[in-house]
């Protein structure tokens, strides 16, 4: 079939470059030239298709051409002796298994003068007749596909071996580029069936391009253009791909780059698995991506690329785009910082910047840093002094200037960690304090391009709903080096991308902007007030806690727990109290809820949230409404009451916090909520009972979100029923705080085996389990 045709104007490309081409082409506004046309006719072969064999069992006979009437005897087809052999087809010839008879030696390619069905008079079925000097051998197979797919396969093998040789020695490059045409031709018309039979050609140009660096760049585009039939379904083999780099950054603005390329690097990230097996292919389609840029439009053809490869819907229909072009941002953003990353051999290392560098002579020779420190028993004594004297840490090398101050608190800090072999978090490696971070990265005008290209792109990616929570986990564990970390330029375009992410109401994608485990910062505190990204007086801190129609996104969800505040109390209760002084109704409602769940304990501290919130019109409203609630709470917690409670079917949330309201029930131990239509949401009331031992929610839709909150408070529950519940493991795994268990029951939950021989381990006054009707039973 001819899908032939010329330039831009194939109007037979495939499917999914015709949008992107022909968009780029208006938007550049001119014809990027000088390239030839880019698609040439497409011969496909009809009929029986094979499998390239490497080997098989066959029959093997020799004839020698006779020479006297004695061999003519010998050669009779009544005499003739057919041998059995295990026949290999390698690179440069014909041999056998087991070397013996016929085959003793075996039969170059460059020797076989000819391939050809055996059409004598009354000749035996099925057999091939390979015409070598002085003699003719036969083989005969035991059918007539496999004498087919043998027949097929040794003209294959004969061909590329005859290519390797003419193309390993060019002459004159206008036969060269001849004989590639036709070698092209070959493998599209060829009924071989195998990922070789397209790699092959390609690998034969690879090595023929890297060994012959006097090329021309007309030469360059002829011999692309030439092979991109055969990219149209194989990725480029790994000296191509340095090949078709070289190209992409020497004439980004060819033809050829946009015709040819752009096919070849969609099919890259559609289909590609790992970048670490094929590293060259990240790159260039990387080089692919800055010549996109270097166009007229810039960043608006590559905005056309990136909405080419998500597709006109709200669903990418291609799971692998999305992780292969983050992993190629990367990888140009890391290769952005590569120079001062590469200096960290001889610079000090984090723990040295953090608890005193070794001496001068420890280090290795050439030094590119220079650490100027005070001593650990200086930094001692002047932790204590009364004076809140500020001390500085300067590391300076040719273009990394690093220069932090530390208050009396931050020396503590350091201190105690005077002699600590753990390699500090993220935020400790920056030396970030609150007081005053700066660190200014001067990149090369080439580095700022690619850096400023690849950070809108995953300004782009985070613009998608749908890659929208792949991309944040992806990000999660912060993938940038330290030194991007520190570079203002790069955290303030990223910033975009974070902000998307804490605005999205899906708990996926916000969840992932806190650390993935204890002990790791995640973009949550790197954002925050005093993190060495904030540059903003905690706007985006704000935004990330930020309400939805007055409800909170974050700590509406899983994170409105101690922990979570506890940490804000711990490590950003300033920053909170400063925004909240400026008004700002986050950090208001945070204050409350410190105040609510009594986070605080210090006296001082807690009289000047109070008197932070009353500065303000909201803080002043938030805080009278939460002294009624704790006057509720009280009056709900006043001994007295009943100590059982059933409420009856079909009730409410609505229903049981009228009823919590309606007096004391300090006394309340046992209370049945089975078979009535309470959610996750009734777990705010229950929690504020604090002599309840047994709560039974069978049948309910009581989730997982409802266990997690009833964990942190309810630490005295003996009894919990949980039957018929849509509980599953994220909820059930909470339950291991809850010491005091002795009943459990999860009949006719999602529970897993897994989780069931964690909560065994995990509560030892657990007697009674009933988990029927589960994975665990």
């Amino acid at each position: 079939m001819d899908l032939g045709g010329g330039g831009g104007s194939d109007p037979r490309q495939i499917e999914e470059s015709k949008p992107l081409l022909g968009e780029m082409s208006a938007v550049d506004g001119q014809r990027l030239g000088g390239a030839a046309p880019c698609r040439r006719a497409l011969l496909h072969c009809h009929g029986m298709r094979y499998k390239l064999l490497q080997e098989g069992d066959i029959q093997v006979c020799v004839i020698r051409h006779p020479r006297t009437f004695l061999s003519k005897i010998l050669t009779a087809k009544f005499l003739r002796r057919w041998e059995p052999h295990h026949l290999a087809l390698a690179d440069a010839g014909l041999a056998s298994a087991t070397p013996t008879g016929y085959m003793e030696n075996s039969i170059s390619y460059s020797a076989i003068e000819d391939v050809q069905l055996l059409s004598w008079e009354n000749a035996p079925k099925y057999c091939l007749q390979l015409t070598v000097p002085g003699g003719t051998v036969l083989l005969q197979a035991a059918n007539s596909y496999l004498r087919d797919q043998w027949f097929h396969s040794l003209q294959w093998k004969k061909k590329i071996y005859k290519y390797k040789k003419v193309l390993s020695n060019p002459s004159r490059w206008e036969v060269v580029l001849k004989e590639i045409r036709t070698l092209v031709d070959m493998a599209l018309t060829s009924p071989l069936q195998d990922d070789s039979i397209h790699q092959a050609p390609l690998e034969i140009v690879s090595k023929l391009l890297s060994e012959n660096n006097s090329l021309t760049t007309q030469d360059h585009e002829s011999i692309i253009v030439a092979i991109a039939p055969l990219l149209e379904n194989n990725h480029p083999p790994p000296d191509l791909c340095e090949f078709f780099c070289k190209h992409c950054r020497e004439r980004p603005r060819s033809m050829v780059v946009i015709e040819v390329f752009t096919p070849v690097v969609q099919r890259i990230l559609k289909h590609n698995m790992d970048f670490g097996k094929c590293p060259r292919l990240r790159l260039f389609t990387q080089e692919y991506i800055l010549a996109l840029n270097e166009l007229n439009a810039g960043m608006e053809v590559v905005k056309k690329f990136i909405h080419s490869m998500h597709g006109p819907t709200g669903q990418c229909p291609h799971p692998r785009v999305l992780p292969n072009l983050v992993a190629v941002c990367l990888a140009a953003i890391y290769s952005c910082y590569e120079e001062f990353i590469n200096s960290r051999d001889n610079s000090p290392s984090l723990k040295e910047i953090r608890n005193g560098c070794q001496q001068q002579c420890d280090r290795k020779p050439n030094l590119p840093l220079r650490l100027l420190h005070t001593s650990p028993d200086l930094v001692s004594q002047e932790v204590a002094l009364t004076e809140s004297r500020l001390k500085s840490v300067i590391v300076t090398s040719n273009e990394i200037h690093v220069e932090v101050e530390r208050n009396n608190t931050a020396n503590q800090k350091l201190t105690a960690n005077v002699g600590n072999d753990s390699e500090p978090n993220l935020i400790d490696c920056l030396m970030v304090s609150p007081t005053c971070s700066t660190m200014s990265i001067e990149l090369s005008a080439q580095a700022d391009r690619i850096l400023g290209c690849y950070v809108e792109i995953l300004k782009m990616l985070s613009d998608y709903d749908d890659w929208r929570p792949a991309l944040a986990s992806l990000l999660q564990p912060i993938p940038f080096p330290k030194e991007a970390l520190a570079h203002e330029k790069f955290t303030k375009e990223l910033k975009y991308v974070i902000q998307r992410f804490a605005e999205d109401p899906r708990q996926e994608v916000h969840s992932c902007l806190l650390s993935v485990r204890a002990g790791k910062d995640g973009w949550f505190q790197l954002y925050s007030p005093g993190g060495v990204a904030c540059d903003d007086d905690g706007e985006l801190f704000a935004s990330m806690v930020r309400v939805c129609n007055n409800v909170h996104i974050l700590m509406g969800s899983c994170y409105k727990t101690k922990k979570f505040l506890l940490s804000l109390a711990e490590n950003k209760l300033g920053p909170c109290m400063l925004l909240a002084l400026r008004g700002n109704q986050t950090m208001v409602e945070i204050l409350c809820l410190m105040l609510e769940y009594n986070i605080i304990d210090n006296n001082d501290t807690q009289l000047q949230i109070i008197s932070t919130l009353e500065s303000t019109d909201v803080g002043k409203r938030m805080y009278e409404q939460l002294c009624d609630r704790q006057r509720e709470l009280k009056e709900l917690q006043r001994k007295g009451g009943p100590t059982r409670l059933t409420l009856p079917s079909k009730s409410t949330d609505a229903d049981l916090a009228r009823l919590l309201s309606s007096g004391s029930f300090g006394n309340l131990e046992n209370l049945s909520l089975a078979f009535t239509n309470v959610t996750s949401a009734c777990a705010e009331h229950l929690i504020k009972l604090p002599s309840l031992k047994q709560l039974n929610l069978w049948s309910t839709q009581f989730g997982d979100a409802g266990l997690r909150l009833l964990s942190e408070h309810l630490t005295m529950l003996q009894v919990l029923n949980l039957c018929e519940t849509p509980v599953t493991d994220a909820g059930l795994l909470a339950l291991s705080s809850m010491k005091s268990l002795c009943s459990l029951n999860m009949n006719s939950t999602k529970l897993s085996a897994d989780t069931y021989e964690d909560l065994k381990a995990k509560l030892p006054n657990l007697k009674e389990v009933d988990v029927r009707y589960t994975e665990a039973w």
